[in-house]
């Protein structure tokens, strides 16, 4: 009897460490009651044929906290053969998740733009941006706001993506289109954050919008 109360409560143990990884991840679910999504991809809509992309200098820029769209990035850089920055903000995030749950929304609620402790140097020298985030609150973390406020993007072809917490892409997409209103945003990549993402959704999602085969 002792053994089965024992294999219990290391059942019990390893859920809650699970739980703890996902940290924040899942802000965006606080105090609402939407049906969970896991979407693979959102289909594009700016053309019959989709969207038609000339081999370009690609960059993958991105925020990554749990370090699920860290993940990400690093293989959509691998399949664009572009390169990679990681936006980090000036004053890094608490590693404690109710004090940054907290801080996000505020964040978010209030449309504040936390200073970048770098920017990308040489953004004029390309042509396409891969924008990362997770989704808090619904939305883009405020690190990739400040990003997309910030930056010059006019001219640019943004393709975002991003990861969620089980509570899919909120309304990030129309936010992006708001913050980088003289880029041409294409429809982002959403998916279920996670330590390993499939190759195949990634790929069928880079032919969608220009960067396959």
């Amino acid at each position: 009897m002792k053994i089965k109360y024992l294999a219990l409560a290391v059942a019990v143990l390893a859920v809650l460490a699970f739980a703890a990884v996902e940290i924040l991840q899942k802000p965006d679910v606080v105090g609402t009651s939407k049906t969970p999504q896991q979407t693979a991809a959102v289909p594009l809509t700016e053309s019959k044929n989709g969207p038609s992309i000339p081999k370009q200098k690609a960059l993958v820029v991105y925020f990554s906290y749990t370090g699920n769209t860290r993940i990400l990035a690093e293989q959509i850089r691998q399949n664009v053969d572009g390169d990679i920055f990681e936006l980090q903000p000036a004053t890094p995030y608490s590693t404690d998740y109710d004090t940054v749950v907290k801080q996000g929304k505020q964040e978010v609620e209030s449309g504040y733009k936390p200073p970048l402790k770098a920017k990308v140097a040489n953004l004029a020298a390309y042509d396409v941006i891969f924008v990362g985030t997770p989704i808090w609150w619904y939305t883009v973390a405020p690190p990739v706001a400040t990003f997309l406020a910030e930056a010059n993007l006019a001219g640019k072809t943004i393709i975002p993506f991003c990861t969620h917490g089980g509570y899919g892409a909120g309304h990030s997409l129309e936010d992006i289109k708001k913050l980088a209103p003289t880029a041409r945003v294409f429809d982002e990549l959403v998916l279920y954050g996670s330590s390993k993402y499939e190759q195949k959704d990634i790929l069928a999602w880079l032919s969608k919008v220009g960067f396959g085969e």
